[in-house]
């Protein structure tokens, strides 16, 4: 018994999703080719497979999913990557969002390991002080998930929760998780989070200006 064909849209949509990999590698944001993305189309799901390198998947490798779990899936389909739960929990929380891009980038891993309750100043996005306007309009309030296992329901769940009212979140002691309402918009987040986290960790020790609490509330007012 096989499964339905796939699309055409899914299949044109392909080379989008490899190509954002290819983005996201080339700038260093795919330690040991980690990392996974996703892109809805209807009512599928294309993510990245498992035991990929986003610097060297190719289209076909792309793993076909449908975006409701228990839903059938094309016959001799790849296997996707673990955290699918993970992509389908942030998808169900933000209707308008069409694109999910899970990141174990270098300072965004390094940001998700900060304690704030130890940390010695106020923090304004997530565990991060605001430094920049577009730190706190884009990234929002960065919320950072409780570990949980990689590719398990707790992880998805903890996550469906918080994903809701914020497009960008951390994954404790894991990385980043962000949501776009296109395949580009959710890469330009990720980015955004890395940058933002690499600005803090470079000022770390240092004397430096933040944004005042007054500064914060009429950035997220706009």
């Amino acid at each position: 018994m096989t499964g339905p064909a796939e699309p055409p849209a899914v299949t044109a949509a392909r080379l989008a999703v490899v190509d954002a990999c290819r983005h996201l590698a080339d700038r260093g944001l795919s330690p040991g080719g980690s990392g996974n993305l996703s892109l809805r189309v209807g009512d599928w799901l294309l993510v990245t497979p498992t035991g990929s390198s986003l610097s060297r998947v190719r289209p076909e490798e792309l793993a076909l999913v449908p975006v409701e779990a228990g839903a059938p899936s094309p016959a001799s389909a790849p296997v996707p990557s673990k955290e699918v739960p993970l992509h389908r929990a942030v998808l169900a929380a933000r209707p308008t969002a069409t694109a999910v891009v899970h990141l174990h980038s270098p300072a965004a891993v390094a940001a998700s390991c900060l304690d704030p309750a130890r940390l010695p100043q106020e923090t304004a996005t997530g565990p991060l002080p605001a430094i920049t306007p577009y730190q706190v309009m884009r990234l929002g309030e960065l919320p950072v998930a409780p570990f949980a296992l990689p590719g398990s329901d707790d992880l998805a769940e903890s996550v469906r929760s918080l994903a809701t009212t914020a497009p960008a979140l951390l994954l404790a002691n894991h990385g980043s998780v962000v949501a776009g309402t296109s395949l580009a918009a959710a890469v330009d987040l990720a980015e955004e989070l890395e940058a933002a986290a690499q600005v803090v960790l470079l000022l770390a020790g240092l004397p430096h200006r933040r944004l005042t609490a007054a500064q914060v509330a009429a950035l997220r007012a706009r």
